[in-house]
């Protein structure tokens, strides 16, 4: 036996099939149980989380069509590109279906897909479609999250007394940023007007009331109450002002209306103007989880109301009593409301103890209910323009309007976190560190080299 191991030719081969069944062994173990570990600085070869969670969402198959050539003139094999990229998707949701349609040979497919662009992809879901032009994990992502959206979903916004519109243009309107977001999300926006309008409609998921500048007719209050009392969904966005007729809607939902504007400290220290408030911590709510945006209120109005507590069961009457207040938005922890806006280029900030209130200020509040065996919930804001064209693309004020729209659809799983934003990973060297780099290169690892070539060469010389 000592004799047949010491045989070199059988010790070889013994080797060899060791090293042929660790192999094999390790071959399996990966096809049976995949493991893999991004350590590239940007996680280039990995998903966001949030974009995990919307595959998650996502319980049937997905067709996504690329309509590609094999060779683009400018980006090369854009097909391996789009392929490489689509297979981060595939590894989380393993019924992603990807196609490639080379639209110079299969013209008529691509005539029939309304295909524009090389490199246009078309993604498919229980459906509904949606054409890309531009691949990166937000569009994909956030492509993806309205697809699995359940769509229709119907926001109406009363008009008639010259409100700012959810699909205008102008700068207190809300259509340019918000409303189109809305849209992306696979909500329906339509205008209602009460005057011509025998009710709210059945279809309507939510109702947007925004600032009216003109008082409500009677009637009009009424087909509201009515809408609310039968368990609709409310987004009432109230700017400082008188309420023009909404006061029995605000009793409807026990809330408290004081008069006075926000005045936030922590916004002039920003070189805000002195009627604004931040708002950058919120408290616990299915609105704000794992919201982490800074959000900006212009002239910011303060809500109350009864701290009683709500009666419990299912046959709940339309007392007010009956909901439950929960707050959205807290501001101005070193701030008050005060009865007068502060004038002047660079107005002084003063407390006045005869007429203000001490902060902190509550400017958001979520209500709900159980009525008709349905949740009823209920979103009233003391801002509407901090969603205005003008001012919506302050901070995370457009993702906090999203999310109370989606809480408000009953949508809770579309209320994500944005995707996060690359890291940069550009390398900016000055030049003295890369005139030691270059040395280090150029001479010193050259001689090093040499230095340990002569010693070898030296040592067997002498042996």
């Amino acid at each position: 036996m000592h004799e047949f191991a010491r045989n070199p030719v059988i010790r070889n081969l013994l080797f060899v099939m060791l090293v042929l069944g660790a192999a094999s062994g390790l071959g399996y173990l990966a096809a049976k149980h995949h493991l893999q570990r991004d350590v590239t600085y940007n996680s280039i070869n990995s998903l966001d989380p949030d974009s995990i969670e919307v595959l998650k969402q996502m319980d049937g198959p997905v067709r996504i069509t690329v309509y590609a050539t094999e060779q683009d003139a400018r980006l090369g094999d854009i097909r391996k590109i789009i392929g490489n990229f689509l297979s981060l998707y595939q590894r989380y949701k393993p019924d992603i279906k990807v196609v490639f349609v080379d639209p110079s040979k299969e013209t008529e497919k691509a005539r029939a897909a309304q295909v524009r662009f090389n490199g246009e992809m078309v993604i498919e879901y229980d459906g509904r479609s949606e054409h890309l032009t531009k691949i990166n994990e937000a569009i994909v992502s956030s492509t993806l999250l309205r697809l699995a959206h359940a769509g229709g979903q119907t926001v109406m916004y009363l008009e008639g007394h010259g409100e700012p519109k959810l699909d205008g243009i102008a700068n207190f309107d809300l259509g340019s940023v918000f409303g189109a977001k809305l849209k992306q999300s696979g909500f329906r926006i339509a205008a209602l007007n009460l005057a011509l309008a025998q009710q709210v409609p059945q279809n309507t998921t939510v109702l947007v009331i925004t600032q009216p500048q003109v008082d409500l007719l009677p009637g009009e209050v009424d087909k509201i109450i009515r809408y609310v009392d039968r368990g609709g969904n409310l987004l009432w966005l109230v700017d400082p002002g008188p309420l023009h007729g909404l006061e029995l809607l605000a009793e409807k939902l026990g809330l408290q209306l004081p008069p006075g504007f926000v005045i936030d400290p922590a916004a002039a220290e920003m070189n805000a103007p002195a009627n604004w408030a931040l708002a950058a911590d919120y408290p616990p709510s299915a609105i704000t989880r794992n919201f982490d945006l800074t959000t900006a209120f212009p002239s910011a109005r303060p809500l109350l109301w009864d701290e009683s507590t709500p009666d419990s069961g299912d046959d709940a009457s339309n007392d007010a009593t009956n909901w439950q207040h929960h707050p959205l938005v807290e501001v101005a922890p070193r701030g008050w409301v005060s009865r007068t806006l502060p004038t002047g280029k660079s107005p002084k900030l003063h407390f006045d103890k005869r007429q203000d209130t001490r902060g902190p200020v509550v400017i958001a509040v979520a209500l709900q209910r159980r009525i008709n065996d349905r949740d009823q919930r209920v979103v009233v804001v003391g801002n509407g323009a901090f969603l205005s064209n003008s001012f919506a693309g302050n901070g995370g004020n457009v993702d906090l309007g999203l999310n109370m729209v989606n809480w408000l659809a009953g949508e809770e799983h579309l209320i994500t976190q944005k995707l996060r934003p690359a890291k940069d990973s550009k390398l900016e060297l000055s030049r003295m560190q890369l005139e030691i780099i270059s040395g280090i290169f150029l001479l010193v690892l050259p001689l090093l080299l040499a230095g340990a070539g002569g010693y070898i060469w030296w040592k067997r010389r002498r042996s």
